[in-house]
């Protein structure tokens, strides 16, 4: 399997809405906090190491 990086999600900019709408009211410390419990969580529900380290690559190279 290999990682899609074509959009996928339902309604993106709904989507965006609601993570820019989690984020009111946040300082720096807990907006970064915020975005390390989502990025674990969504990568525990990947599950696949694989996938995973594809991800990593992707993003460090953007």
């Amino acid at each position: 399997m290999t990682l899609n990086l074509d959009p996928n999600i339902p309604d993106p900019d709904g989507f965006y809405d609601e993570l820019l709408a989690v984020h009111k009211d946040l300082s720096k410390k807990e907006s970064d906090a915020l975005n390390a419990r989502l990025l674990l969580i969504l990568a525990n529900h990947i599950g696949d190491r694989a996938i995973l380290s594809q991800a990593l690559k992707a993003a460090r190279k953007r």
